[in-house]
């Protein structure tokens, strides 16, 4: 999503003409979920994707002939995946998508866009709502967008001469992590803040969950005592890397519910140590890498100088969903999956992350 509109900007402000696509409904089965986003240039070309296939042709068809001037600037499009647009690739699931495209190259439409990009590049989470229907809300045109901050409060609009409040009373609270819905025609993709993974270990296995994490929209930051480990060479999409002692670091980081900690660093006592610095804060997630038996030591010497064992019992150590993880991919792989999962599911570790009594976490 950002990058499509970081280009849809600096293509706008070059005037060349796009046609900007977005997913704003969907029903049953479909290859993409609101708010996925393509960008049509006018030799044809992409950016982005709205899941591939016939029914990405056909928006890329009708896009370009509205570059070309023929047909309406605004246009909402609705396709089944058991018809035509799901057959000749196997989209045959029962889903329906609703599509809007429109041509981009008014001042208006910069506007929203740059402050919809402000947004999402911030990561404190916001709310778009989307006109699909003309009848749907007095002011409101088909493809009239909306955009709300956070704490749900009114930013811009696009089209839109209505009453913003009759729009603002169906936006749910992003701390709920709600799903995109559809009240009374007008469709709401909130966006959650964005979670920060703070990473302590710049080792061979937090360099590559650096990586996976990054794709899947997690602010990465990076901590390690050494330099040469912690680096923007190592880790170009960390937004931030700390080199220091590890413990000292961490202490030193705010956590609260949208922080996740994976601690995966060279030895045992960096990982107690770090461990020791985070365990009973209010951070969303914490993991620590390492065999059950190293675990356990870790724990029993953590119970013996003081903490609480309940607090340890939600801890993810081992960390990583169990999917018999043997190289440093697979293993990223499993860390990052349960990430997401946490996230996805509003697992939160003060109440819904997987529940180990503190006799079974010490004897992992």
């Amino acid at each position: 999503m950002v990058e499509v509109l970081r280009r849809l900007i600096e293509l706008a402000h070059q005037g060349t003409p796009v046609v900007y696509c977005s997913v704003v409904e969907t029903r049953g089965s479909t290859p993409q979920k609101p708010g996925a986003a393509l960008l049509v240039l006018p030799a044809g070309g992409q950016i982005g994707t709205l899941g591939g296939g016939c029914v990405e042709a056909e928006v890329r068809r009708q896009s370009l002939a509205m570059l070309a001037g023929t047909g309406p600037a605004v246009q909402l499009f609705q396709f089944h995946l058991d018809d035509d647009y799901g057959w000749d690739d196997g989209l045959i699931c029962g889903g329906r998508m609703r599509i809007l495209a429109e041509r981009i190259g008014s001042d208006e439409q910069l506007r929203y866009f740059s402050a919809l990009l402000q947004r999402h590049e911030a990561g404190t989470g916001l709310t778009e709502a989307v006109v699909l229907a003309d009848e749907a809300i007095d002011g409101g045109s088909v493809g009239s967008r909306l955009l709300f901050d956070a704490s749900g409060t009114f930013v811009t609009a696009l089209r839109f001469r209505g009453d913003v409040a009759k729009v603002a009373e169906a936006v749910r609270p992003l701390h709920q992590r709600p799903k995109p819905y559809t009240v009374a025609g007008v469709s709401y993709l909130p966006h959650p803040p964005r979670c920060r993974l703070v990473i302590a270990g710049a080792g061979h296995v937090g360099k590559a969950v650096a990586r996976l994490a990054a794709e899947v929209d997690f602010e990465v930051w990076v901590i390690d005592d050494r330099a040469d480990y912690a680096s923007p060479d190592r880790f170009p999409t960390a937004t931030r890397i700390i080199v220091g002692d590890i413990a000292s670091s961490l202490r030193e980081i705010e956590l609260d519910e949208h922080t996740y900690v994976v601690i995966v660093t060279r030895g045992h006592t960096h990982d107690e140590a770090a461990l020791h610095a985070v365990v009973g804060r209010p951070a969303g997630y914490i993991g620590m890498i390492g065999s059950k038996r190293k675990v356990r030591l870790i724990f029993e010497d953590l119970i013996a100088a003081g903490v609480d064992p309940e607090a340890l019992s939600r801890v993810h150590a081992p960390i990583g969903l169990d999917i018999g993880s043997q190289t440093v991919p697979e293993i990223a792989l499993s860390i990052v999956a349960e990430l997401v999962a946490c996230r996805n599911k509003h697992l939160r570790r003060a109440a819904d992350a997987p529940q180990r009594s503190p006799a079974k976490a010490v004897v992992r």
